[in-house]
This record gives C-alpha cells, structure tokens and sequence, in this order.
C-alpha cells in the first residue's frame, strides 16, 4: 500500500507492509475512539517527479498495467496521477492523507523515486 500523506507546507510518500482495509479500519477504530470526524472518499491524488530518471521507462511501462497516469509536464518533470481513497479530519481542507494499493514492486518504484529526488515536490489531490 502506498500512503501519501498532505499537510499544509510539505508532502510525503511512503510504501506500507499493511492492507488497504486493515490500514483504513484501524483508522476508523481510532477516529470513533477519540471522537474525531473522519471523512473518507474515491479520490485522485498527484505528485511532481523528474524525468531525468532512468526509471521513467520503467514506471511509463507499468503504467499500463496499473490504475496509473505519467503525465509530462516540461522537459524537466512528470506528473505522476494515482486513483485511491481519501482521508480527512475536515473535507474543506487539503490537508490529509491518500491511500492506494498497486503491485507491490510499482510502489516500491514509486517510493523509490520519491526517495531519490531532493527538488521541492507539488502534489494535489482532487
């Protein structure tokens, strides 16, 4: 499972060992315990990677095969568009976290990437 998180400066990717629905259950367990709202919802989220990678190819190509988009935006970066489930405490906010499930090695590519590029990263969510 891919988890990307979204607060108000910065943005953070990272691969998890858990399912989907253990990882979204326990999250529901913890806002009914602690008596907070929880907003969950079908989304799209999206981030900035460079494309000077030599992994572009790799992650264009299982790009097919996943619920993925690569989307060039300049010689320099693409954008990479993942469909999954959004996470809010307050649905006017942009402000927090986007689960989804791709092949295991996909997002290990994708956390690797991240990983590996110390530019300023945009993300959105839609």
């Amino acid at each position: 499972m891919l988890k990307l998180t979204y607060t108000e400066n910065s943005f953070h990717l990272e691969h998890l060992n858990e399912s989907l629905s253990d990882w979204v259950s326990t999250r529901v367990i913890l806002a009914l315990r602690s008596a907070t709202k929880l907003h969950i919802e079908p989304s799209t989220a999206a981030f900035l990677i460079a494309t000077e990678s030599s992994l572009i190819p790799d992650l264009e190509q299982l790009s097919q095969e996943h619920p993925l988009e690569i989307c060039p935006c300049d010689t320099s970066s693409a954008e990479v568009i993942l469909k999954g489930t959004w996470l809010t405490s307050d649905i006017e906010s942009e402000t927090g976290i986007f689960v989804t499930t791709l092949r295991q090695s996909t997002e290990l590519l994708l956390q690797h990437l991240f990983k590996t590029q110390q530019q300023p990263t945009t993300a959105l969510v839609n």
